[in-house]
């Protein structure tokens, strides 16, 4: 009983350090928001560091109105945990999605990522409006974890279904034209780390998602 009580206070002590462990970057954001209100109507990318190292966003797609939010390093779970903050306030005219990544990463099966997906696309047709569009962007191949690449082939085929038969809801598929022909990921358009993408792989981003940026636009 003793170890069954400890197992738990450990267990609610990382659940409480998980739940606030990007508390600063969230302050971060809105105390930038209170130097310069956004104002309602942004096209908004949430998500991991994939979006936070999109340094070229804003001059990707002229003539559209967008807003970072991206923190590195988290999952689902933490977009579902600061969606009020990080999501809700501004009022999106379309919400792009970029989570899963590290969610296989960490454990989290396909079913888990759909899932919290699928919660996610709840939330914000709740709480900003069912209209919305989101865009759910595939998790990305990589060479730092093409060890796991089914999982990932898995999530993005659930990720792709769930969307095609959602309405108002998308899904950006990177993974594909990160291939070669042999069916291997690239090696050219990755930093050093073989994780993060350099501007070769934010080439492919951009063709892949200028096309549903403009369409949602019109």
């Amino acid at each position: 009983m003793r170890m069954l009580l400890l197992f738990l206070l450990f267990s609610s002590v990382l659940t409480a350090q998980d739940a606030t462990r990007f508390e600063s970057a969230i302050r971060a954001f809105e105390a930038a928001d209170k130097v310069e209100p956004v104002a309602p109507g942004v096209m908004l990318f949430v998500g991991s560091s994939s979006i936070v190292k999109w340094n070229t966003l804003g001059e990707d797609f002229p003539g559209h109105r967008v807003l970072n939010r991206g923190f590195g390093g988290s999952e689902f779970s933490d977009l579902l945990h600061y969606a009020d903050r990080v999501i809700y306030p501004y009022r999106p005219g379309v919400v792009f999605v970029y989570e899963g990544d590290n969610d296989i990463a960490a454990g989290d099966s396909p079913k888990q990522v759909l899932k919290q997906a699928k919660e996610l696309r709840k939330m914000i047709g709740k709480h900003v409006g069912k209209d919305v569009p989101v865009v759910f962007i595939s998790p990305k191949p990589s060479v730092a974890r093409w060890n796991l690449k089914e999982e990932y082939e898995d999530a993005n085929a659930r990720l792709r279904a769930y969307a095609e038969k959602t309405d108002h809801t998308y899904y950006a598929d990177v993974w594909t034209p990160a291939l070669r022909a042999d069916g291997q990921v690239r090696d050219d358009i990755f930093i050093g780390d073989n994780l993060h993408m350099n501007d070769a792989g934010y080439d492919i981003w951009r063709a892949v998602i200028g096309p549903i940026v403009d369409r949602l636009a019109e």
